[in-house]
């Protein structure tokens, strides 16, 4: 049965057009049958209107709390009846109800190869830590911001000539592989979480995740 995805979006939504694409070419394994965005001028939802991909916004700050979105937001995913939920560039912290309730069916891609630089600016705290490398990772979302068990990571040598913006440019790159990568292994059946890490066609994956080599 070909799974059915909900993508939250904040943005510009380039992760969300290549899982559009790869579904188009049907190498998903499966259907974006909804996008929801907290912001209405996110262009994330043209790429989903393009697509024919129903959408809607919902705007956190016609909400008392953060709780009290995150139930309409529940009620809003709940509609669509999904298999998975993937986080693509929602610029948001979600409760711990909210996480609970799509447990081990949540994705998030995170700009840095985790556990390194959780959080925002990724890209010139690594220049500033003068890293050698950086890169991205794909995870499972838990209550721990952005320390969700890591599915797969992909690396790019930091360039003596670099600055945030190539940076971001190569990993934005990277993004757009792996993150279609683990949604089709999800999709198809290879791909699950369990008390013992990460397993992919029942093999426990390392804590840092598959590795994509370039």
């Amino acid at each position: 049965m070909t799974q059915r995805i909900v993508v939250l979006i904040s943005g510009s939504g380039s992760n969300l057009q290549t899982l559009i694409d790869h579904s188009q070419k049907g190498d998903l394994h499966g259907n974006i049958v909804g996008v929801i965005s907290n912001k209405a001028d996110a262009f994330g939802l043209v790429r989903a209107q393009n697509a024919s991909i129903p959408s809607l916004v919902l705007d956190h700050k016609t909400f008392a709390s953060r709780e009290d979105f995150d139930l309409a937001l529940i009620e809003h995913i709940d509609s669509f009846k999904p298999d998975l939920v993937v986080l693509a560039g929602f610029m948001r912290i979600l409760s711990a109800e909210f996480v609970r309730r799509y447990q081990g069916h949540l994705m998030n891609i995170h700009p840095s190869l985790l556990p390194r630089y959780k959080g925002l600016n990724t890209h010139q705290r690594a220049l500033d830590a003068g890293d050698a490398e950086h890169g991205c990772s794909v995870h499972f979302v838990t209550e721990e911001l952005d320390g969700g068990p890591i599915i797969i990571q992909a690396k790019t040598p930091i360039l003596m000539e670099d600055d945030s913006a190539s940076l971001q440019a190569r990993v934005h790159t990277l993004e757009h592989k792996i993150y279609p990568l683990a949604v089709s292994w999800f999709c198809s059946g290879r791909l699950r979480v369990t008390d013992d890490g990460v397993m992919l066609d029942d093999n426990c994956l390392p804590s840092s995740g598959f590795e994509l080599k370039a």
